[in-house]
């Protein structure tokens, strides 16, 4: 029997080499196909409606029948054309008329729907998380250089003005050393409760839609929204609105390399439903010389410290620097610098040296409006540029903002700190953990070893 995995990299390979690839000019309309028309893929197509004078979207696909044709009419009525129509990403990873795709999947199909469409020559717009485990970032990293493809991942704060200059201001020093950022994930969240497993819904393929995940029944609860808060399809809420305020953290503390150790204690409290993922988790991530604290709630919080409450919600970064700190979210950021300045010198030590020091805030800046838009059009420059050094959130970037993740849901999974292997990402003596750095996949949905 054939193998159309197989036969769809093959086809897809021959094509790279035998076939040039058309240049698009600084003012061409680039060609979308747009893949996943959830939640997320509805709005995928309000964005790019935004920018119609450089991408049109002249496909869409989802394993849902209802999803496909309600998107076909959105876009024939706001956009004024039919998009082409697929039910499976392969078949319009091989059309010619296709020069990106923005992927807005589930977790799980991140990462073979961006290798894919790199094998058959696309650029990718992907969401967040990048992938789905550990292995799947390198992977990607790895299809793109390979396919020499533009991959941006869906971390819109990179092209938000005021967190621009918050962590500009951060790394050149605005609050002295950075020893510690505190990433804060409070999404007010309510129990799914309890779905039987029942026939699949006719027009939608349950086997696509499950992908490299294993086998299960169909029920509502493993299906549109709530596959979050399922290990095989998602990564919890941590990997999931968590996983733009950790990439911020990255982001500001500049490294490159792994943390020392990672830890991660939580659990599901007060909830009796088939969520499998926590909805109270905290982490920790130790670099030796500075850390990363993170903190996700989806029960009721109060305001808390510095975190100012906006409704039921608060998500943002809290960056302490040994002359100050800022608080850094969707509402603006706020500096505050220390009285005694920098206080780690020989000044500083002494009995109560620190017994005057006050806080003062010296800057308030306001949000700076629209996120993912500019994100969306600084993809369509370098799919025209050809320069993937131009991605404000280049796979490279977005993959690890996503391992981090990853990392945390690792620890608080096998229930115990772990250290890594600072040269390859591995955990020192846990054959446990390091299982779950990649996922047992389904054949023929496997995202390979060989891209």
């Amino acid at each position: 029997m054939t193998n159309p995995r197989r036969t769809f990299v093959k086809t897809a390979a021959a094509a790279i080499a035998t076939a040039r690839f058309p240049i698009l000019g600084a003012n061409d309309r680039v060609n979308l196909g747009l893949v996943g028309l959830g939640g997320r893929g509805n709005d995928h197509m309000n964005f790019y409606g935004k920018l119609s004078t450089e991408a049109r979207i002249a496909a869409v696909c989802d394993v849902n029948q209802a999803a496909r044709e309600r998107a076909v009419a959105k876009i024939k009525k706001e956009q004024g054309h039919d998009p082409k129509e697929y039910a499976d990403m392969r078949t319009m990873f091989e059309s010619k008329d296709i020069d990106a795709v923005s992927v807005a999947t589930p977790n799980h199909w991140h990462a073979l729907s961006a290798i894919w469409a790199c094998q058959a020559g696309k650029d990718v717009y992907v969401e967040k998380p990048a992938s789905h485990n550990v292995f799947e970032s390198h992977q990607m990293v790895a299809a793109a250089r390979k396919y020499k493809r533009m991959v941006q991942v869906g971390s819109q704060s990179r092209s938000i003005p005021h967190k621009m200059k918050a962590i500009q201001m951060i790394r050149e020093g605005a609050i002295g050393q950075l020893y510690h950022v505190r990433g804060i994930c409070y999404r007010r969240r309510f129990s799914m409760g309890v779905s039987p497993d029942e026939p699949v819904p006719a027009g939608l393929d349950w086997d696509l839609f499950l992908g490299p995940a294993q086998w299960k029944p169909y029920s509502k609860n493993k299906f549109a929204y709530n596959w979050h808060w399922f290990w095989d399809t998602g990564n919890g809420d941590i990997g999931n609105q968590g996983v733009h305020e950790m990439d911020i953290a990255l982001w500001a503390l500049g490294r490159t390399g792994w943390p020392q150790t990672v830890s991660s204690t939580g659990g599901k409290y007060a909830w009796k439903d088939d969520q499998e993922t926590p909805n109270t988790q905290h982490a920790a991530f130790e670099f030796g010389d500075s850390q990363i604290t993170f903190d996700v709630r989806n029960l009721p919080t109060p305001p808390e410290g510095l975190a100012p409450m906006r409704g039921p919600n608060y998500v943002g970064d809290i960056f302490f620097g040994d002359a100050g700190f800022i608080v850094l979210d969707y509402g603006g950021f706020s500096l505050y610098k220390s009285t005694a300045g920098n206080i780690s010198g020989d000044a500083a030590r002494g009995s109560g040296a620190g017994s005057k020091e006050k806080y003062e805030l010296v800057l308030t800046e306001k949000p700076s409006g629209e996120d993912t838009v500019p994100h969306m059009k600084n993809f369509l420059d370098a799919v025209r540029s050809r320069d993937y050094t131009k991605l404000n959130a280049e796979i490279a970037i977005g993959a690890r903002s996503a391992s981090f993740c990853h990392l945390a849901n690792i620890a608080y999974r096998v229930g115990r700190t772990l250290r890594l292997d600072q040269s390859n990402g591995r955990f020192l003596g846990d054959a446990e953990a390091n299982s779950m750095l990649t996922r047992d996949y389904r054949a023929p949905y496997e995202v390979p070893e060989k891209v």
